[in-house]
């Protein structure tokens, strides 16, 4: 079996998603591979995305909630876009990627990869299978807008009926989850995870994340957090924000805080999280659906308007988080939870229930057993 994963970068967790998938049936024996599509085809519109994505939902949040939720609720016609047409004009360039690797499958883990796929099909210009990833907890717009669309991966089964809702036919529709790297799926003992990190086995223990440029941590969160009792410990993960780790490592110095650990940016999230007791983040799919993995109850901060949105309204209304909001700040939700250890325990019998630890090989077990295809004689 061959397939073609397609991908676009605006924001990690679409490429990650498919990167993971794509090492996986390596390991099984498929061949595959990954492509971020507006790379191939010319990396200014890669660009383009990139930073105006980064523009609406930093700059001009309401904006791009405004336009989000115009989408979400408006009909077909409304919803032709720009990169439908862009697809359109780059499907020639794509079509010879297609026609040469010849895949058994295409997964898209970005609707507008996937609009350039069912562009693609309805040229003829593949035989392949056609399956759409949903990388967060929630049906993006667009996606009810692919007719040729063979199959749609949703994270949790509760979004079958959103998606159903949407307009999406119910027997093309899977909720596998959504995948990540095999090792958020083993597990350490929470004292043996603490010993490895240096944290004191005993306490109750935190993990704050702001994504790969530590966007969303504020020091002075952080000092009320380190003062809610003495055995509380907090590890702080500032990705790849270099002056937010010299901020934080300054003030872990000047303050004498040992119950605060700093780290820049990491790849053992997974120890991470089997240490802590809850995990402080933005509702990024991917991070949510890793947290759900190591079933860790959350309190959501700062998230992006939009899907991120959704993906928090998704854990509020499943049990699975707290949030966050002016009026009842990041201190008193913890507090809420440290002091209520029967809540705790709650949530993660609701993380039980809608976490899909097994994703990434449902997903690559699926897309193994798909018959093959063969180009219709009528395209």
């Amino acid at each position: 079996m061959k397939a073609l994963l397609m991908t676009v970068s605006a924001g990690q967790g679409h490429t990650a998603a498919a990167t993971a998938v794509e090492a996986r049936l390596r390991q099984l024996g498929a061949a595959a591979h990954t492509i971020d599509v507006y790379q191939h085809i010319n990396s200014f519109i890669a660009e383009t995305l990139d930073k105006s994505t980064a523009l609406y939902t930093k700059v001009a949040p309401d904006i791009y909630r405004m336009v989000y939720d115009y989408l979400e609720g408006g009909s077909e016609a409304d919803q032709t876009n720009v990169f439908q047409l862009v697809n359109r004009l780059c499907a020639y360039k794509m079509s010879r990627l297609t026609e040469e690797y010849d895949p058994d499958v295409i997964l898209c883990t970005h609707v507008f990869a996937a609009q350039l796929a069912d562009e693609l099909k309805r040229r003829g210009k593949t035989r392949a299978h056609i399956v759409g990833v949903v990388t967060d907890y929630t049906i993006h717009p667009y996606w009810e807008t692919l007719p040729r669309l063979d199959w749609l991966i949703v994270a949790a089964d509760p979004l079958i009926y959103r998606a159903v809702k949407r307009g999406i036919p119910p027997e093309r529709i899977k909720a596998l989850g959504i995948p990540v790297h095999p090792k958020f799926r083993e597990r350490l003992n929470q004292t043996e995870a603490r010993r490895l990190l240096g944290l004191n086995p005993e306490g109750p223990t935190a993990l704050m994340m702001g994504g790969g440029l530590g966007h969303g941590l504020s020091l002075e969160e952080a000092d009320r957090l380190l003062d809610l009792r003495p055995d509380f410990q907090l590890m702080a993960v500032c990705g790849r924000n270099q002056k937010q780790l010299r901020r934080f490592e300054e003030y872990r110095r000047e303050r004498g805080r040992e119950n605060l650990r700093v780290f820049g940016f990491v790849d053992c999230v997974q120890q991470m999280m089997d240490a802590a007791d809850l995990l402080i983040s933005k509702p990024g799919g991917l991070t949510v659906t890793e947290a759900l993995a190591k079933e860790l109850p959350m309190v959501i901060i700062s998230p992006i308007a939009g899907h991120e949105e959704r993906n928090l309204e998704f854990l509020l209304n499943c049990g699975m988080a707290v949030s966050v909001s002016k009026t009842f700040p990041l201190d008193e939700a913890v507090h809420l939870l440290l002091s209520s250890p029967g809540r705790l325990e709650q949530m993660r019998q609701a993380v039980r229930a809608q976490a899909k630890p097994c994703a990434l090989e449902d997903i690559c077990q699926f897309l193994l057993d798909l018959p093959p295809r063969s180009f219709p004689q009528n395209p």
